[in-house]
């Protein structure tokens, strides 16, 4: 498999957030504490985080992560859109090992972000193998 990981997305935080919310908003910021739509302003100043708005109806704040499973975590978007990029792609999957070597990242966070994912994507309502035996 030759996976495109030239692509900025997996290099840069900017590139990654600015992917992230062309996709999940596309038609402009949405709070997803009061669900108002293009209501948001972009804050901006020294120290506050990038891509972190406010929302003019409830005036909480808010960034393009809250709500996904990227959401609370201290590894880089970058590095969350690489692994689900080699995860998505791999037609018979992919370990966090080899992913690990493709990506440089340590093993232990390239595992958690792996089982993340996996858990985002699993069926919550499995059916039993054999419905019969399930009563």
């Amino acid at each position: 498999m030759a996976a495109d990981l030239s692509n900025p997305i997996f290099h840069d935080e900017t590139a990654a957030r600015e992917w992230v919310e062309a996709r999940v908003w596309p038609n402009g910021p949405v709070c997803p504490h009061c669900k108002e739509q293009n209501r948001a302003t972009l804050m901006q100043g020294k120290t506050t985080r990038a891509g972190l708005y406010q929302c003019n109806a409830c005036r909480q704040p808010f960034t393009v992560t809250v709500g996904t499973l990227y959401e609370r975590s201290k590894v880089p978007l970058h590095t969350w859109l690489a692994v689900t990029f080699l995860m998505m792609s791999s037609k018979n999957g992919m370990s966090a090992l080899q992913i690990s070597h493709m990506i440089g990242r340590p093993y232990k966070t390239v595992w958690f972000l792996c089982h993340r994912i996996r858990e985002s994507i699993r069926d919550n309502a499995a059916t039993p193998l054999r419905p019969e035996l399930a009563s």
